[in-house]
């Protein structure tokens, strides 16, 4: 029997696609008669933001197009495009790419804050957005406007506003007949994919609690040179500013959140927490967060933790307590012991890569992957703990959610658009004082 180089079998992927594919929300069954046969599809690929995320991100499509045809979906991807600010950035993945076979030419190679429209005009079908969070509305929107499908890195916004552009062009991209993947990669992972169907089926009884976590070290920072001007310093730190990354509660630690709120059905009803900045040079941002989220149904608590500093423990999990079991990191166990069967679901063994295999395979059957409004809500209960913990007060999803909420029409500045004029100031380099309004 032929086996791919992901160990696994075509007919086995089929079999199992056919029996346990359709049991899993969103799970596609790949290889099925409506595929197969069909006249080869090729989609001409763009990334905007050609740092080792993007070339991650482009690299993952490619071989998630591998992965497809060797479950017999005739389909195939060129990279046609590239962009960046900077030059030396996109030469990198260039020649990274050349390296695999892609040999992008240069009229396909756009520089600067505008490089991104030249790029969604060149003639791609798939958008790769991989730049600074603060970036990710503007260009989502653009994209979506020109007919593109887009695969999106996480977080997609920085504020209550570019959460709300974020949702509102998800939903043109549904009138479109366009599609949405994010890079929140738990949600296309086998072993998630299988805990979140055991606890949607009771298998840990009534949730009663949980917590998240991102402990890990410091981010990079980069001393201003001469030079530099303002746009060039913030970039090179996007990190460090809350303007440019939303904080590493929401940059970093969205993962985890988004493991919450996915597992719990959406987002909390409030959100009460701390945190302070003890070791960072660099940037406005907190080292540490350590926020209380409750959820409305059975006022659930879910304790968030995350850090970014040097030589503390560190842990990157999430875990749910249920009345018969638990969930940890996606893993479910009985209090009884009794053990549960594992779900041999049909994904490729790299989430990274499934994001983009669930991209294209939902557009050639035309079961398109959405995932605006949902990585916008766990952006947006980040932001929660950020702005709660900034402020030392409580703050309700209303108020970032709801059109008349006192936070939903929050921006943070420089924006976007702001880089796009040259018109950039660098925001003060202290943290939040809690006790104060933000």
């Amino acid at each position: 029997m032929e086996t791919g180089k992901n160990g696994v079998s075509r007919r086995s992927f089929m079999k199992r696609s056919l029996v346990t594919g359709a049991a899993v929300s969103g799970l596609s069954i790949i290889g099925s008669p409506v595929v197969l046969g069909q006249a080869k599809k090729v989609f001409k690929i763009g990334l905007i933001g050609c740092g080792g995320r993007g070339r991650g991100a482009i690299l993952n499509s490619v071989e998630a197009a591998e992965f497809l045809r060797e479950n017999g979906v005739s389909v195939e991807v060129k990279v046609t495009a590239l962009s960046d600010i900077y030059k030396d950035n996109l030469d990198a993945t260039r020649k990274r790419l050349k390296d695999k076979g892609f040999d992008v030419p240069d009229a396909g190679c756009f520089f600067g804050f505008d490089g991104y429209k030249k790029l969604i005009d060149s003639g791609v079908d798939v958008v790769l957005l991989a730049t600074p969070p603060v970036f990710r509305p503007l260009h989502l929107e653009t994209a979506i406007k020109a007919g593109k499908h887009v695969f999106m890195e996480k977080p997609v916004a920085v504020d209550p506003v570019g959460a709300h552009r974020i949702i509102a062009a998800g939903e043109l991209a549904k009138e479109k007949g366009l599609a949405i993947t994010a890079g929140t990669q738990r949600r296309h992972q086998n072993t998630y994919l299988e805990g979140f169907k055991y606890v949607q089926d009771g298998a840990i009884g009534d949730i009663l609690g949980g917590a998240v976590y991102w402990g890990g070290g410091s981010s990079w920072e980069q001393p201003r040179k001469p030079g530099w001007s303002n746009a060039d310093y913030m970039i090179k730190n996007w990190a460090n500013f809350v303007e440019m990354s939303g904080d590493h509660i929401i940059e970093q630690h969205v993962h985890n959140i988004d493991v919450m709120t996915w597992f719990l059905g959406g987002p909390p009803r409030v959100a009460i927490g701390f945190g302070a900045r003890m070791r960072r040079n660099t940037g406005n941002q907190f080292d540490f967060f350590s926020v209380d989220f409750q959820f409305s149904k059975n006022r659930v608590h879910v304790h968030s933790m995350c850090r970014q500093i040097d030589g503390c423990y560190g842990r990157i999990s999430e875990e749910l307590i249920g009345r018969k079991g638990t969930m940890r990191s996606g893993r479910v166990k009985l209090f009884s012991k009794k053990k549960l069967a594992r779900l041999e679901l049909p994904v490729h063994r790299n989430p990274y890569v499934q994001e983009h295999v669930d991209l294209l395979e939902g557009v050639i059957k035309g079961k398109l992957f959405n995932e605006a409004k949902t990585v916008a809500e766990s952006t947006m209960t980040g932001m929660m703990g950020r702005i709660s913990a900034y402020t030392g007060k409580p703050v309700r999803w209303s108020d970032v959610a709801s059109p008349e909420g006192r936070l939903t029409k929050l921006q943070l500045s420089p924006t976007a658009e702001d880089f796009e004029k040259g018109d950039v100031k660098v925001p003060e380099e202290k943290p939040p004082i809690p006790g104060r309004e933000a």
